[in-house]
């Protein structure tokens, strides 16, 4: 019996080369799968290949949305180096299948009567595209997009963004920066896109050095953390380390119906103690992303260091992803089988 754990394999129906570096992939979802990959716009999936026999996870974002009957699309741009990437954009192709998790994520729309305005930086318009075209959609409110890039071919969806702007004049109004032109943003010229929309909600997703810029335009403008709405593009060498000491000295886990108690290493997260005593728990992208790996803390207690999948509520009621969890307290026990 399969689970919302599995990994399924889906067709590419179609590729879109949307710049010289970034392509979409429309995958088909079958009938059967219809509610497993029901989603959100600004969600993402975790897609799992071979790369010269080495198994290879990562997670894309779509740029579709359900809410305007788009197909099921997910779109890549070329990272140097980048293993994942650059297999599925001189590899994949119509009629190929790739394994995928189903969607997950927390950067979506939220409900409230206040303008959108969202700073996109490079492949960072990927879910914000996803999120302004719901919001066009399914509600009234003003949409504002400052979109960054380092020139003028590297604009992905120049086209479909203008002709959103066309459709809807007067509610959606897009910036376009190209540092090749006008040099890199600073705080004031940030400031200035968002004018007298204090009370709107801000969606941001880029680069690193972009994002840092953002937010500290939103924080000298006194945006409160409620209205602001993240999402960060992580690679498994960017995962923070955990230095700091811990207090921890046992790890219990129940796994199918067997209870291990295990020391405690200072610096592991969970699934690091779990496989170190021996254990095959379940894992996917090692990234808190995918939810593979999400356990309840029947007793003490845990912090994470990126969280990308779990809502505010189930991380009060003790859901961990135990690819993230370093545990806080003297005793921990982590029941994989709740």
């Amino acid at each position: 019996m399969q689970s919302d754990h599995d990994f399924h394999p889906l067709t590419v129906l179609a590729v879109v080369d949307e710049t010289a570096d970034t392509r979409s992939f429309v995958l088909d979802v079958p009938p059967a799968l219809a509610d497993t990959f029901a989603y959100a716009a600004g969600q993402f999936v975790t897609v799992r290949v071979a790369v010269d026999g080495a198994e290879v996870v990562r997670c894309y974002s779509m740029s579709s949305s359900p809410d305007v009957g788009d197909p099921f699309t997910t779109t890549v741009k070329r990272v140097p180096g980048g293993v994942m990437s650059n297999w599925m954009l001189d590899t994949l192709t119509v009629g190929d299948a790739i394994d995928v998790l189903r969607p997950a994520g927390l950067f979506v729309l939220h409900d409230a009567d206040v303008p959108v305005v969202a700073f996109a930086g490079g492949s960072g318009i990927t879910p914000i595209f996803a999120i302004l075209k719901t919001a066009l959609a399914t509600t009234t409110r003003e949409v504002v997009l400052v979109d960054a890039n380092r020139d003028a071919d590297s604009v992905i969806f120049a086209e479909a963004l203008a002709r959103l702007e066309r459709e809807h004049p007067g509610r959606l109004t897009v910036h376009r920066h190209l540092d090749a032109e006008s040099g890199f943003l600073d705080v004031a010229t940030l400031r200035g896109f968002v004018g007298d929309r204090t009370d709107a909600h801000f969606y941001v997703c880029g680069p690193t050095p972009y994002m840092d810029l953002v937010e500290e335009m939103l924080a000298g403008i006194g945006i409160r953390p409620g209205q602001l709405f993240i999402e960060r593009f992580v690679t498994p060498g960017d995962v923070p380390a955990i230095t700091e000491s811990s207090h921890t000295d046992q790890v219990v886990l129940i796994l199918a119906g067997k209870t291990t108690t295990v020391d405690y290493k200072v610096g592991d997260t969970l699934l690091d103690t779990a496989r170190r005593a021996g254990l095959a728990p379940p894992f996917s992208c090692e990234l808190g992303s995918c939810a593979t790996c999400m356990a309840q803390l029947d007793e003490g207690s845990a912090t994470l260091r990126i969280n990308n999948a779990l809502t505010p509520d189930e991380v009060d009621a003790g859901v961990v992803l135990t690819c993230q969890a370093i545990p806080t307290s003297r005793r921990v026990v982590v029941n994989y089988d709740a």
